[in-house]
């Protein structure tokens, strides 16, 4: 591995339908016990569908009454999120100039748009803004050096947490607090995925409604999250007696340039991506211990991830795991809060068991885990997320006594 090119991950904080903390989140996910529940998008009870919501969520636990004013949900979220990050790490250990964050979000304040059409408030741009939140971390933590916002679908929090290894190879940064945050559990987002055919919608069985690879799958379940990494030059994390969860060791991203909304069926562009990392990384293939997969649900989805999959490790030939069967989709924060379930993963030496898999498609031939935890072989955990625009990010991360 280019071990000098390594990134320590010192800092976790998480807070989604599964758990608001990475050791609530992973107590979940070893049980393979779905977080979806029948939530009411809108106030009459009009549009009810399975969703993760996160429950009793309260932004005064780490908000105050006027930082709530001023933040959409979203936001709420991706500040206890990442303050909960920054206290894992110990704290941002470098100048504020050479700290930086890099957030990803695919809808941005949408509570905060959709409640404000046609009689927006004076607050209604700053809340709805893509790049809020990277400003309110940066604001809280004294974040001087860079900061950024990327929006790739559902891309967009792996993408955040990749750049931000970018960032540090290339001197920008001593410290990066990456993630993703979402919200948006909204009537007209409910309403849109659902006639698009691409979420479930069903409200017979809430909890399984999320069933990646599973011949019987229905569709995503929309969900909210918020999950932010720390990352340091591993140098210095080690300087500083750091505890170190895992280092990140490897970004790959492509396009498919092939469809808006639809994965290259074959998987080519998921295919040359998984590449791409492992190749930046100082991988072989079957070096790999388990691959976290982007795993939505969706017919299209799964089966173009199976191929890319089967095309670089071979046909079942590497444990997969889907943790949106128990979290749910969240859209932009979805591949950090993945990111955070491939450090736990790397950390712990564990593959989840993914939930409502009672029979797998035969298109996706894949070692899917199931039923209970897998202990791992010592080895890295690759991360997937594979967006609508075909916009594509992988993510590796290994031991740091790898």
């Amino acid at each position: 591995m280019t071990r000098h090119d390594a990134v320590a991950v010192t800092g976790l904080g998480v807070r989604c339908a599964a758990g608001a903390t990475p050791a609530a989140l992973w107590e979940r996910l070893l049980e393979a016990r779905s977080a979806t529940s029948l939530h009411a998008f809108d106030d009459e009870g009009a549009v009810v569908r399975p969703a993760g919501a996160v429950p009793g969520f309260d932004p005064g636990s780490c908000l105050t009454v006027k930082e709530i004013r001023r933040t959409d949900r979203s936001v709420q979220l991706a500040l206890c999120a990442a303050a909960d990050a920054v206290r894992d790490a110990g704290g941002l250990d470098a100048p504020p100039v050479r700290r930086a964050v890099v957030t990803g979000t695919g809808y941005g304040g949408v509570s905060t748009q959709e409640s404000g059409i046609g009689s927006p408030s004076a607050l209604y741009v700053p809340r709805l803004m893509h790049n809020a939140g990277a400003y309110w971390i940066s604001a809280r933590h004294e974040i001087t050096g860079p900061g950024f916002t990327l929006s790739t679908a559902c891309a967009s929090g792996t993408h955040a947490v990749g750049e931000a290894l970018q960032m540090i190879r290339a001197g920008g940064a001593d410290v990066v607090v990456a993630g993703g945050h979402e919200a948006p559990l909204t009537p007209t987002t409910a309403l849109a995925f659902g006639r698009a055919g691409a979420m479930a919608t069903g409200t017979e069985d809430p909890a399984g409604a999320s069933r990646p690879f599973d011949a019987d799958r229905r569709g995503f379940v929309l969900a909210e999250a918020a999950a932010f990494l720390v990352l340091e030059r591993l140098d210095l994390a080690r300087a500083r007696g750091a505890r170190i969860h895992a280092t990140l060791e490897g970004y790959g991203r492509t396009s498919d340039a092939h469809h808006l909304t639809a994965p290259h069926p074959d998987g080519t562009g998921a295919r040359t991506c998984m590449e791409l990392a492992l190749a930046d990384a100082g991988l072989r293939p079957d070096e790999v211990a388990h691959v976290n997969a982007h795993g939505t649900g969706t017919e299209l989805n799964d089966v173009a991830e199976a191929r890319a999959v089967n095309a670089v490790f071979g046909t079942a030939a590497v444990p997969v795991t889907a943790p949106k069967s128990v979290t749910g989709h969240s859209l932009g924060a979805a591949g950090a809060l993945e990111a955070v379930i491939a450090v736990l993963s790397v950390r712990e030496g564990l593959a989840p068991p993914t939930a409502n898999l009672a029979r797998l498609d035969p298109r996706c031939a894949l070692d899917v885990v199931t039923g209970a935890p897998r202990k791992l072989p010592d080895g890295p955990v690759i991360s997937n997320s594979f967006a609508f625009g075909g916009h594509n990010a992988c993510v590796v991360f290994a031991s740091p006594h790898g």
